[in-house]
């Protein structure tokens, strides 16, 4: 099968060539003879209900300070092509619910993985609401008093941006943690937003399960223990991936949640467990493949691709 297939993402020179998934998912495709091709959000251009994207033609290579060509920019149909990769990290603010909307313009026709309207209703902090018996006690709240209570009850919890990523603005608050009410009016002053307030899991301490799900199954696992002194278990800030295996509430999870994402068109998803909790459904722009492969000595972004080139040919009939 020969796909003609384009990767919105941030900027490839930006990428960390060791840990980025649409790195191996870019290096997958040429493999398989692909024409690929790359643009960034600011490149995308409606115009006469057509949407198209100032493309470039991309070739990758896994060499340090070379990893990539870029051939000269084309304005690009997205409409004749065949898939569209949405990669682009989060914030998950205005700009990434733009872009989901212009993609849906073109989609299922040229397949976008994930499908743009699924990812703009399943915020990862929100989508993992509709489902039962998988989150700890968790308050969205924007109202200090509600937040004041939740804190009261459970003493020790998690305060968090509902629409952050990669572990910013996330803080640990004790029962005897004075800075409660400065961080409720920083968070007041810099969103409107509501906040997500979490029991805290002791459990983090042994690690933060990315479980990898492909059409709603579950492929791989990585655990990431954070670092010494930090609540965080984001690699970026310290975090260190370990191997782990799937345990049996790991696998109730998936099954909890699994049809729901092959229906949604939710293609590959990556979900955060801590002990036997769910705390997020990643949708967007989900990380890990690097880690496992290595790990476990198998190749996820072939087993995404064989699922893409398997919808792609559903969607033709």
């Amino acid at each position: 099968m020969k796909l003609t297939v384009a990767i919105q993402m941030d900027h490839v020179s930006t990428i960390d060539i060791d840990g980025d998934s649409t790195f191996v998912l870019g290096l997958e495709a040429q493999k398989r003879g692909y024409a690929v091709w790359h643009y960034t959000p600011a490149d995308l251009v409606f115009r006469d209900r057509k949407v198209m994207a100032r493309a470039q033609p991309m070739t990758l290579r896994r060499e340090k300070g070379n990893h990539f060509t870029l051939g000269a920019a084309e304005m690009v149909d997205l409409a004749t092509l065949d898939v569209i990769l949405l990669r682009q990290d989060p914030p998950f603010d205005m700009s990434y619910i733009t872009t989901t909307h212009l993609l849906e313009h073109v989609h299922p026709k040229t397949l976008v993985v994930n499908d743009p309207a699924s990812v703009r209703n399943a915020p990862e902090k929100l989508f993992v609401t509709h489902f039962d018996g998988v989150m700890p006690p968790t308050l969205i709240s924007a109202d200090a008093r509600a937040i004041r209570a939740f804190r009261d009850e459970h003493k020790d919890i998690i305060l968090k941006p509902l629409f952050g990523n990669g572990g910013a603005g996330v803080f640990r608050l004790r029962p005897d943690d004075e800075n409660f009410a400065s961080l409720l009016e920083m968070f007041s002053q810099k969103s409107r937003e509501p906040l997500i307030a979490q029991r805290y899991l002791p459990e983090v301490r042994k690690g933060d399960k990315r479980i990898i799900l492909i059409e709603g199954k579950p492929v791989g696992v990585i655990n990431r223990v954070p670092a010494e002194g930090e609540a965080r278990s984001n690699m970026h800030v310290g975090g260190v991936a370990v191997k782990d295996q799937l345990t049996k509430r790991d696998r109730e999870l998936c099954e909890i949640i699994g049809p729901e994402l092959e229906r949604r068109g939710l293609l590959f998803v990556g979900i955060d467990v801590i002990g036997d909790w769910l705390t997020e459904i990643n949708v967007t722009s989900p990380t890990g493949l690097q880690q496992i492969n290595r790990f476990d000595g198998v190749c996820l972004e072939a087993q995404i691709w064989d699922a893409i080139e398997a919808r792609w040919q559903a969607t033709r009939g």
